[in-house]
């Protein structure tokens, strides 16, 4: 099963990403957890020490291997063979297998055409039985996917907090998802204080498209970051339940 979280910037995207990857380690052999955000973030909202996480290097610097991966010049394969990235290039932390795809480009170099082309590769490559899951995420807003780096994932979660802006951005993912031909796009609504906040999130998508509410908690969402606090675990509590629904999803079990 391959999940891409999303959402627009602070809504607390990475840190939902990060709890679902913990959960389904708890009840999957290998979770592939894929940081395809260029603030990248992940790995430390995962548990991986930070001086080890601050000496990750991205795939998509690696411009050798992604050169010779997708040729050179011109014109470029769409289609390259990327299974051997996954071992070689991957951190392993505990049974979560962590790889960086960020990084950000310079200004006036050249596109992102062949990293782009390089993660839909891995993504794609990954031939997963019902022990496994990859979780991907994805950069704030909208970029990701008109570029299409989200392809051929099963599953879209949109994480929104109870603002215009947030629900708006959640829509747009949604008609992006469907041209992509992700079938399913998924609600988690975030930083809920009040009933009218729950309800203002409700009024915007169907039952069946929310799949939980994370109330807000100064103490979880000021140490969620820290690995193994007491606060992040209350948050994995709420991820359980949420893990649950996206299995009965995907047909998982």
């Amino acid at each position: 099963m391959k999940l891409a979280i999303s959402g627009k910037g602070g809504v607390g995207k990475t840190t939902i990403a990060a709890a679902l990857v913990k959960s389904f380690a708890e009840t999957h052999q290998t979770v592939y957890a894929i940081d395809a955000d260029p603030d990248a973030c992940l790995a430390a909202a995962i548990g991986i020490p930070e001086e080890v996480a601050s000496g990750l290097k991205p795939v998509v610097e690696m411009r050798d291997l992604i050169r010779t991966k997708t040729g050179d010049g011109a014109f470029y394969t769409l289609n390259p063979q990327v299974n051997d990235v996954l071992d070689d290039y991957s951190y392993q932390y505990k049974n979560i297998k962590f790889i960086r795809m960020g990084g950000i480009k310079k200004g006036g170099s050249e596109c992102y055409c062949r990293e782009n082309t390089f993660l839909n590769a891995v993504v794609s490559s990954l031939l997963l039985d019902s022990s496994e899951v990859v979780i991907m995420d994805m950069g704030a807003g909208i970029e990701h996917l008109s570029r299409g780096t989200a392809r051929g994932v099963d599953l879209m979660l949109v994480v929104v907090e109870p603002s215009r802006n947030s629900i708006n951005t959640a829509h747009l993912v949604k008609r992006l998802a469907a041209d992509l031909g992700i079938r399913k796009v998924r609600i988690i609504g975030n930083k809920i204080r009040i009933a009218r906040e729950k309800e203002y999130i409700e009024n915007h998508f169907s039952p069946e498209e929310i799949l939980g509410f994370i109330e807000f908690n100064n103490e979880i969402w000021e140490k969620a970051m820290e690995p193994n606090s007491d606060a992040a675990g209350e948050l994995l509590a709420s991820m359980r339940e949420v893990r649950e629904k996206i299995l009965r999803e995907a047909g998982d079990r």
